[in-house]
C-alpha cells in the first residue's frame, strides 16, 4: 500500500470529492482523503494523502495557500462567481488606482463572512442546501488573513491578481468584498489555485497522469514520503533501549535519546534511523510524548 502525498491538479468539474473517489479506482486502495477542498470550478494545487498519510489531514489542512484568480467587476451572482445566477449588474466606473488601491486594502487580518454557497454547516445543515432551497441563513463573519496580494494584470472589467493566504478563506468572496468596496460590485470568473503549503502546481499530476504512472508501475516515485512532508522538523533518533517503547507509541524519557531537541514537534526515529512518528517534549513529565504515530 502507498503511504504519502500525491500532488494532484484537479481539473474543472471535478469537486474535491470526485477526486477522492477515482484515485481509490485508480490507485486500487480505499485510505485516501485531501487536505483542502476546492470549488467544482477551480483548478490547481490539491494535497491528496495515502495510507498512513491520511492521519497528517489537518495538519496539512492548515498551511496557506496561493491562489491565481480572475475577478470580473460589475457583475453581482448569489454563489459570488459566474456559475450562479446574476443578481446585479453595474456600470464599472473606477479607475486602475483606485482597483490597486482597493485591493491592497485587503492586505492583513480581515473578517470575513462565508458564502451562502459553501460547505459551513448552520444546525446541522450545509450552507448550500439551504441556499437552493432559497434560504438565507445570517453566518457569523470569520477572522482570515491575506499575506500577500499581487495584481497581475488589469483590463477593466477584468482583474487578474495572486493572492497568499491563511486556511478556511473563500476567494470567491474576497472578490466580491472587493467589488463591494469599489461600490460596482464583482466576483470570481476563473481560479487557480497555485500553492498548497509546501506543494505547487508544477509537482501535480492530472488524473490521467496518475492513471498513467500506475499503468507503468512507477507512481510510486511520484508519492511524497511521510517523512519528507514533514521534512522542516528537527529529526532525532532513539537508542535500542528506546526502540519498544517507540514500538508501542510510548513516551520516551530524555536517557534513550541520541541528541536532544525540546521545542516544538519533532521526528522521531528508531535506533535504525526509520521515522516513526511525531513527538514533542512535555517538560512537566520529563518526557518526550508523541503527538501523531506512523507505525
Amino acid at each position: 500500500m502507498l503511504d504519502g502525498v500525491l500532488v494532484i491538479k484537479k481539473e474543472k468539474d471535478y469537486t474535491s470529492h470526485d477526486v477522492v473517489a477515482k484515485l481509490r479506482g485508480i490507485l486500487h486502495m480505499k485510505k485516501i482523503g485531501h487536505t483542502g477542498t476546492l470549488d467544482p470550478q477551480a483548478e490547481g494545487v490539491l494535497p491528496v494523502v495515502l495510507g498512513k498519510a491520511t492521519r497528517l489531514v489537518d495538519l496539512l489542512t492548515e498551511k496557506e495557500k496561493t491562489y491565481e484568480a480572475l475577478l470580473h467587476l460589475g457583475i453581482v451572482t448569489d454563489t459570488q462567481d459566474m456559475t450562479g445566477k446574476t443578481m446585479k449588474e453595474s456600470p464599472v466606473d473606477v479607475t486602475e488606482d483606485e482597483v490597486r488601491s482597493v485591493i491592497k486594502s485587503f492586505l492583513g487580518e480581515q473578517q470575513q463572512i462565508p458564502p451562502m454557497y459553501s460547505a459551513i454547516k448552520v444546525d446541522g445543515r450545509k450552507l448550500y442546501e439551504l441556499a437552493r432551497e432559497g434560504k438565507t441563513v445570517e453566518r457569523k463573519a470569520r477572522t482570515v488573513f491575506f499575506h500577500s496580494i499581487e495584481i497581475k494584470e488589469i483590463c477593466l472589467p477584468l482583474v487578474r491578481f495572486s493572492v497568499t493566504c491563511s486556511k478556511g478563506n473563500y476567494i470567491r468572496t474576497l472578490c466580491n468584498d472587493i467589488g463591494d468596496r469599489l461600490g460596482c460590485g464583482g466576483c470570481m470568473e476563473d481560479l487557480l489555485r497555485t500553492r498548497s503549503g509546501n506543494f505547487t502546481l508544477e509537482e501535480s499530476l492530472t488524473l490521467d497522469q496518475v492513471s498513467e504512472k500506475m499503468s507503468e508501475g512507477t507512481i510510486e516515485g511520484s508519492v511524497i514520503s511521510i517523512e519528507e512532508v514533514l521534512k522542516d522538523y528537527p529529526r532525532i533518533c532513539c537508542d535500542r533501549y528506546g526502540d519498544r517503547l517507540l514500538l508501542n507509541g510510548n513516551g520516551l524519557p530524555p536517557t534513550v535519546i541520541k541528541e536532544q531537541h525540546r521545542k516544538g514537534w519533532i521526528r522521531m526515529c528508531n535506533s535504525e534511523g526509520i521515522f516513526v512518528g511525531i513527538y514533542q517534549w512535555n517538560s512537566g513529565r520529563n518526557i518526550y510524548q508523541p503527538v501523531k504515530m506512523f507505525l
